[in-house]
């Protein structure tokens, strides 16, 4: 049998920042993994760039059943914390848009900043390992039957993204131990339309700027048509706070006054609503939204309480999506090991010492730039920093 300070299981962001924080406080660690390499989710965030965090990340910004959990390992352990490390490491990086930063070169250079801080600190790393058992007597975790520990860290995520290996573990693994489960769900996924919406559908590519609106949150960013249905960053965004069954709203014209439309008339009355709106958008969507609102009419023709109404439904166009592509395309899971078991100044359960819960595997999902990654750091340097100093 191995014996190790903790063991932690996952060897994504949040377990390697845990793993190289814990080590560097003296703690003999061991992280496992199935996968064959670190890092996987990583390597593929970010078109291979990562976004890595946000300078934009608040509190506010993250979900979860109690929406004041993430303040203080935010709080501790910060964007400009995290940028620090990149910088130490000489990983050049860029600010994309609304905060978003990026590596300049690859994820890669993210993986081997996390492995190098582990390495350096004395933590040991070993992928390719399936969790055949997981049990907990005597004050210690035993981990296959071949490794102890008295401190166990479920790393694992949720079950987002499959292909990637991605699974429900974590929250049977709380389970066992007595934690409660906030109800998984889809997050910044694609949603789809139903036949009603065939239009739409049928403008697969088109993508425009908007203000996706649900759940009394709104989010301006583009929004993409595809043949399931919307995509695109403001309906990822607005995803996490949709609703089965209810409606969102699309402002298509966000830049524009209510008048827009009775001053388009006044300048040109003998052009027709497609022309006036392919101005303002995409050639597709223009003669689409033009075929739906109006047969043809010259503008001159039509009165201004016709014109405001159109305006009206362009600044507020309602879709009500009949579900999402589901976890396969979910960039991360809504839900998770209910955080009202667990400390969180440490991610430690209340109920059985030296059990941690951090990163995706908790309910806490930021919104999407660079968010989740930093709710990782964050996390994981918590219980890294809460394992250290039990030792």
């Amino acid at each position: 049998m191995e014996r190790y300070d903790a063991i932690i299981l996952g060897a994504g962001g949040a377990g390697l920042m845990c793993a190289a924080q814990a080590a560097a406080l003296g703690a003999r660690v061991i992280v496992i993994d199935h996968a064959e390499k670190p890092g996987k989710k990583i390597l593929i965030s970010g078109g291979g760039r990562c976004n890595f965090t946000n300078t934009g990340t608040a509190p506010e910004r993250f979900i979860s059943d109690n929406p004041h959990f993430a303040k203080s390992a935010l709080g501790r352990y910060t964007a400009d914390d995290f940028i620090d490390l990149v910088r130490r490491h000489g990983i050049a990086f860029h600010e994309k848009t609304l905060g978003q930063l990026f590596c300049d070169g690859s994820a890669r250079q993210i993986v081997a900043m996390l492995i190098a801080e582990c390495t350096r600190a004395g933590a040991r790393i070993r992928t390719g390992t399936e969790i055949t058992s997981v049990e907990h007597a005597d004050g210690l975790f035993r981990v296959n039957a071949t490794l102890a520990a008295p401190n166990l860290v479920i790393a694992t995520g949720g079950p987002s993204i499959p292909k990637m290996g991605a699974t429900g573990f974590a929250y049977d693994l709380a389970r066992r131990f007595g934690l409660g489960i906030v109800t998984p769900r889809p997050a910044l996924v694609p949603l789809t339309l139903g036949d009603g919406e065939k239009l739409f559908r049928g403008l697969s590519g088109v993508a425009t700027d908007t203000i996706a609106r649900a759940g009394g949150m709104a989010f301006r960013e583009a929004s993409l048509f595809t043949h399931r249905g919307l995509s695109g960053p403001a309906i990822l965004q607005i995803s996490s706070y949709w609703q089965d069954g209810a409606a969102i709203s699309l402002n298509l014209l966000p830049d524009l006054a209510p008048d827009w439309l009775q001053a388009a008339k006044r300048a040109a009355p003998k052009s027709r609503l497609r022309a006036a709106l392919a101005q303002h958008l995409p050639n597709r969507l223009a003669e689409a939204l033009a075929t739906r609102l109006d047969p043809g009419r010259e503008l001159g023709n039509v009165g201004d309480k016709d014109l405001a109404a159109i305006a009206a439904q362009l600044g507020d166009w309602p879709f009500t999506p009949t579900g999402s592509e589901g976890f396969a395309k979910a960039e991360v899971t809504r839900g998770g090991v209910d955080t009202a078991g667990l400390s969180s100044k440490t991610m430690a359960a209340k109920s059985l010492p030296g059990l941690f819960v951090i990163g995706e595997a908790a309910d806490v999902t930021g919104w999407l730039g660079g968010y989740n990654f930093q709710w990782a750091w964050s996390s994981g340097w918590a219980a890294g920093q809460a394992i250290g100093a039990r030792i």
